[in-house]
């Protein structure tokens, strides 16, 4: 997958469509201590009002507006049987 398939700026236009033309505001971003979530909360002012976005990076390294699953522990036998 290109780079360019992984861009929040992409996504947020996918998302904003022509408000994306607008100015921009980020007002949060979010890594949590694993350093494996992060967030990001961007503004447009469009014509009907402000709009507000949350943006998640994903493992895969994909940026989606939903939270990644929680991993949960899981046992497997597939490396111990190699």
């Amino acid at each position: 997958m290109s780079t360019a398939e992984k861009s929040l700026r992409l996504l947020v236009e996918k998302w904003l469509g022509a408000a994306s033309a607008q100015p921009l505001r980020v007002l949060m971003t979010q890594r949590s201590q694993s350093g494996r979530i992060c967030r990001v909360c961007i503004e447009a002012n469009c014509p009907s009002g402000p709009v507000t976005l949350f943006f998640f990076r994903h493992d895969d390294g994909n940026w989606h507006v939903f939270p990644p699953a929680n991993r949960q522990p899981a046992m497997s036998v597939g490396r111990l049987a190699a």
